[in-house]
């Protein structure tokens, strides 16, 4: 079999997914606000898609034409721009439709010409109070670079000053850092319909009291323009330390080539003509586009009508047993914890780190960190612990592809309160989500250690869904202690028993652990597979899971991302079943659960199988040994495997058809797994 056969292109691949999210947009059972925050959750996942998966792909086109090899990038290519076109046609006429439903509920998206005479005097005060200390327009001369200019993914607006025959242009950068991108404008009190306007309108209808003081005009009109830059940058080793490799690399970012230029339509073709020759792009790497072709804000619209315009909430949930203990430290040493975001409250951890943080008997905090809440109250509380006095260790992953700046800035921090800090080789992306924190309890060094598949983050722990263990078992803790003696000396060798870390050991002990499953399978005993992931794209596991399919291997798997693998080809992956779930809240744990004729390994891990996680990561996961965490760990997956309202089946055709529930009771695995953890809490 030739590779079209085997596996699906990892690009177009992810543009299904993408589709994925635009059928939530599409789906009328969704409260509409939640229908119309899934088209930005669609802008931004395609912004990210064009800065990394796109660009990835430009790059092979060049050297393959450098190197006069037939270009299989640049088919691949327009097969990336064939689907995003379909998509987008989808996205358009969904965006029309939900704008007239946000009309029958009296919420009306306006622009500068359909203003009252009470709002247009509303928006000049707001203009000059709110707007103008951050509106420097940039002038279009001959000096103009707009490569060093223009910032990626924000939103300009390129303007037309006529003056009778005469024409200048200029650009206007939104300030959506500043201000909101929505705007909710006086109402009428004679009715109840409420009006948002985009920033962008409003800067339109301003344009008179932006310009007129300098230029003498007859005519403007504006156009919306955005460019994605290329999101990669090469870092040097001649530099004296990360933190400035990192500055270095981010400097490539901001001035690196465009990968796609985004046009107003109706945009004349002289400007646009003019901002391509500035950018240094042809007319192939322009696409038009509508009136706002930043639409990832539609993410943060506003809700100004009814309360089932949203989906309804879900309380957190409490870990009833940090109740029954004095403190969360003699919890952990009782029994393993497990806890799953966003169902429990993420301030279960916050509150360990707080704790931790004034201890008399903690002695050592060692912490992974990768994305981090801009204000971190986990972070903070490790500088809280240096103040006491206690030895702090953080290693901080400058390499977070978009979060580098705000990961300077708290290393910098960090080291500022005296906390030791410790950064990955270049190219080496520290990916574990690890802490281990040391007590001396009876003269001797007690660790409890947390083994997770999410981020200390707690913007995302609300929206991801994503396991954390706390243990206190040093089989386990003894592993994690290596895992961080591992990152300050990469080249020292070390061994796990219960830990998969990567690059170490992850695939060596996947494989094993499949072959397993094949020779079970072989001499019928109980086999099967069953993981959750958000990528899989390593066509060396995937071979593997294709000879475990063709030798009976029963594998289930749940996959919300990028899956090249193909299920249900016959003779090669008859016995593999994916599904995608793509739901209110965005599906990132991994968990791998094997058979063992009978007695299952399970599994949590930061890591997704693709060559960068298991090769070219430091990943962590870790064998649940608590037969009751296990269970729940087993449960929830068999939960999701079942859903039959939000799963689509990924088919070999990639069609995303939604799963078939026929006669079943309907199963919508994420308000389920919050009954059943609700259930666990009221009735343990």
């Amino acid at each position: 079999m030739n590779n079209d056969t085997l596996y699906f292109q990892k690009e177009i691949s992810w543009l299904a997914f993408n589709e994925r999210v635009l059928q939530e947009a599409a789906d009328k059972s969704n409260p509409l606000i939640e229908r119309v925050r899934f088209l930005g959750i669609y802008s931004n996942n395609l912004d990210e898609f064009y800065q990394v998966q796109f660009a990835n792909l430009k790059r092979d086109v060049l050297i393959e034409q450098e190197q006069g090899r037939s270009s299989n990038a640049k088919s691949i290519l327009r097969q990336v721009e064939q689907k995003v076109t379909q998509t987008e046609l989808k996205f358009d006429k969904l965006y029309n439709e939900l704008l007239l439903e946000m009309a029958r509920n009296q919420i009306f998206l306006i622009n500068e010409r359909q203003l009252t005479s009470q709002q247009e005097v509303w928006i000049k005060k707001y203009y000059k109070q709110n707007l103008r200390q951050y509106i420097t327009p940039i002038l279009l001369d001959s000096y103009t670079d707009l490569i060093q200019i223009l910032k990626d993914d924000h939103s300009y607006l390129a303007v037309e000053i006529i003056n009778n025959n005469e024409i200048k242009y200029a650009l206007l950068d939104l300030p959506t850092e500043k201000v909101p991108r929505f705007v909710l404008l006086p109402s009428d009190t004679t009715t109840k319909n409420k009006s948002i306007i985009f920033l962008d309108n409003i800067l339109r209808f301003c344009l008179p009291d932006i310009f007129k003081i300098f230029f003498d005009v007859t005519e403007f009109n504006a156009y919306s323009i955005k460019i994605n830059r290329d999101a990669e940058y090469e870092l040097s080793s001649e530099l004296d330390s990360l933190l400035e490799l990192m500055s270095q690399g981010l400097k490539q970012r901001l001035t690196a080539q465009p990968v796609r230029f985004i046009y107003q339509k109706d945009m004349p073709k002289a400007l646009i003509e003019l901002l391509l020759t500035k950018l240094k792009l042809s007319e192939n790497d322009a696409t038009p586009g509508g009136r706002y072709p930043n639409l990832k804000d539609l993410m943060g619209i506003p809700c100004i009508g009814h309360k089932n315009l949203l989906n309804k909430v879900l309380p957190d949930l409490t870990y009833n047993r940090f109740k029954q203990f004095r403190n969360a430290f003699d919890t952990i040493k009782d029994r393993d914890i497990l806890l799953y975001y966003p169902y429990y409250s993420f301030s279960h951890v916050l509150e360990i780190m707080r704790q931790a943080s004034f201890d008399p008997s903690v002695t050592h905090i060692r912490i992974n960190i990768y994305r981090v809440a801009k204000d971190s109250r986990f972070v903070q509380a490790a500088i809280n612990a240096a103040n006491n006095g206690k030895k702090v260790t953080v290693v901080v992953e400058l390499q977070a592809r978009f979060d580098e700046e705000i990961n300077i800035r708290w290393a910098k921090k960090l080291i500022g309160s005296g906390v030791k800090v410790i950064y990955s080789l270049p190219k080496l992306k520290i990916h574990a989500k690890l802490f281990l924190i040391e007590r001396r309890e009876n003269d001797q060094i007690v660790r409890y250690a947390h083994i997770g598949s999410g981020n200390f983050n707690e913007k995302t722990a609300k929206i991801y869904t994503d396991f954390s263990l706390l243990t206190a078992d040093p089989m386990i803790t003894d592993e994690v202690k290596k895992v961080f003696n591992f990152i300050e000396n990469p080249f020292k060798p070390v061994t796990f028993n219960y830990l998969l870390v990567s690059p170490q050991n992850t695939r060596i002990r996947l494989m094993e652990l499949i072959q397993r499953e094949i020779d079970n399978a072989n001499n019928d005993k109980p086999a099967g597979i069953y993981l959750k992931l958000n990528a899989i794209t390593d066509k060396d596991m995937i071979n593997k899971l294709y000879q475990a399919s063709s030798a009976g291997v029963k594998i289930r798997m749940i996959v919300r991302g990028m899956c090249i693998l193909k299920p249900q080809v016959p003779n090669l992956s008859e016995n593999i079943i994916v599904t995608s779930i793509v739901d209110r809240f965005l599906e990132h744990a991994r968990v791998y659960i094997f058979e063992n004729s009978g007695q299952k390994d399970t599994y949590i891990s930061s890591a997704d199988w693709m060559p960068r996680n298991i090769d070219n990561r430091v990943e962590a996961g870790v064998k649940i040994l608590d037969p009751s965490l296990q269970k729940i760990i087993q449960d929830i997956f068999m939960i999701q495997a079942n859903d039959n309202v939000k799963a689509r089946i990924i088919d070999k055709d990639l069609q995303n058809n939604y799963i078939q529930r026929g006669n079943k009771k309907k199963v919508r695995a994420q308000i389920a797994i919050y009954d059943y953890l609700n259930r666990l809490e009221n009735n343990p």
